[in-house]
């Protein structure tokens, strides 16, 4: 019997209302987030990914219940996130955790690191008051750190040793799952290489399960078993890290990783440009939400939406052209080229 997994969304969406008139009446929504369903299995990285403003930040505060979701489940660890009062949420939060995407703006800059990490320990009474100076040596020393660096204030360290805070705080309460919120988006190319090895290395010491969020398909393959590939508040596509990365099957997903730089100059890689800007989530297009840039757009879907397709044992996408089956996009362009 397999085991049921750690993180269920089901059905998830949350729509911010717009107000409008002289009442402040609610006028329409911005659906940030429609209708997504995936699970994150304990111990495993799950990567929500794609272009800014895809929803996949709200999918994260959302699950954490940051922002109340409008509709859906959240299920962890057999209990429904959303039927929780907030007294009880509150306790649950020291399962749940989230490493912010600005490390300098997540940290108070009145405390030193010694007295914010103190506070995550109080806040959920981790360990005993006499024990806490010696939990926050032991946090600091974890995440690369050194114990006489405890009391200095947050704009004393750069950016990547204060991402690293971030990680500790994070870490303080033992929690079941951290949700990464674009850990390492604002770091040097050189310090998110240090930052998302400490995360795999803390990941195998402490059997820790992660919600990765980023818009950087290099970063993703870095860190990720499964990928979620999102665009305009739908999932298109998601898989285990080698069909995703090795057989694509929807547009939008190449279009990502053709974007991924290459390191040898003379190797030559096709760049897969889209046309246009990402449509507004007040007023989605009509069925397939990627058909108002997708190169491949046939009649239905502008009409029709896509239901997904099962590709593989974990591997499916939202598009009509794999109806039956996977596609091969060398022979469908040349197919595109010759018509």
């Amino acid at each position: 019997m397999s085991k049921a997994p750690l993180l269920q969304v089901e059905n998830l969406k949350q729509y911010f209302p717009i107000k409008g008139g002289i009442f402040g009446r609610t006028i329409n929504y911005v659906k940030a987030v429609d209708d997504i369903s995936f699970h994150v299995n304990e111990g495993e990285t799950v990567s929500i990914v794609g272009e800014s403003g895809c929803g996949k930040s709200t999918t994260g505060r959302a699950i954490l219940r940051l922002e109340e979701p409008t509709a859906g489940r959240v299920i962890f660890q057999g209990q429904d996130l959303l039927k929780l009062s907030k007294a009880e949420m509150r306790k649950k939060r020291k399962d749940l955790q989230i490493i912010f995407q600005d490390p300098f703006a997540s940290l108070n800059p009145r405390q030193t690191v010694r007295q914010i990490l103190e506070e995550a320990l109080a806040i959920q009474n981790v360990v005993p008051r006499k024990q806490r100076r010696q939990r926050v040596i032991e946090l600091l020393e974890m995440v690369g750190l050194n114990a006489d660096q405890a009391d200095r204030y947050p704009h004393e360290f750069s950016g990547g040793q204060r991402q690293r805070i971030g990680i500790a705080r994070a870490l303080s309460v033992e929690p079941k799952l951290v949700i990464c919120d674009e850990a390492v988006s604002a770091l040097d190319v050189s310090v998110q290489a240090q930052v998302l090895n400490l995360l795999k290395k803390l990941q195998r010491e402490y059997n820790l399960t992660y919600l990765f969020i980023s818009h950087d398909m290099g970063v993703v393959r870095h860190i990720s078993d499964r990928i979620i590939v999102m665009y305009l508040g739908k999932i298109v596509e998601m898989g285990d890290k080698q069909s995703l990365f090795e057989n694509p099957q929807h547009p939008y997903t190449r279009a990502l990783l053709s974007a991924i730089p290459v390191a040898d100059p003379r190797r030559k890689k096709e760049r897969i440009i889209l046309k246009g800007d990402v449509p507004s989530p007040i007023d989605p297009p009509q069925g397939c939400r990627f058909h108002t840039r997708c190169p491949f757009v046939m009649d239905r879907c502008k009409t029709e939406a896509p239901p997904m397709h099962k590709l593989g044992p974990q591997h499916e996408a939202a598009c009509h052209l794999l109806e039956e089956g996977p596609v091969d996009y060398s022979q469908l362009l040349k197919e595109i080229k010759i018509s």
